[in-house]
């Protein structure tokens, strides 16, 4: 299962969900795969494709298996409830 959060650099509200993001992979062994979009326009297209104006913006997490995203800085039961499927 793949977990993406699309991010940018010097996105306050992405390094906002970065303790969050260390309490689910250290509680769930689950590893979520960080792609930076700000500076890199490959990644960029892939958010573009991934998002299609769900969000318009990051933090954008995406569920490879469930197709569920979550958009923005999240309470940390929704982002464990999104990474499991729970």
């Amino acid at each position: 299962m793949a977990l993406i959060l699309y991010y940018g650099t010097e996105c306050f509200h992405c390094h906002a969900m970065d303790p969050a993001i260390s309490k689910l992979e250290k509680e769930t062994k689950l590893k979520i795969k960080k792609v930076e979009v700000w500076h890199n326009a490959k990644n960029a297209a892939e958010f573009q494709q991934r998002d299609a104006g769900k969000c318009g913006g990051v933090p954008f997490f995406y569920n490879e298996k469930t197709k569920k995203w979550l958009c923005g800085e999240v309470p940390y039961s929704e982002l464990k409830a999104w990474a499991t499927g729970k």
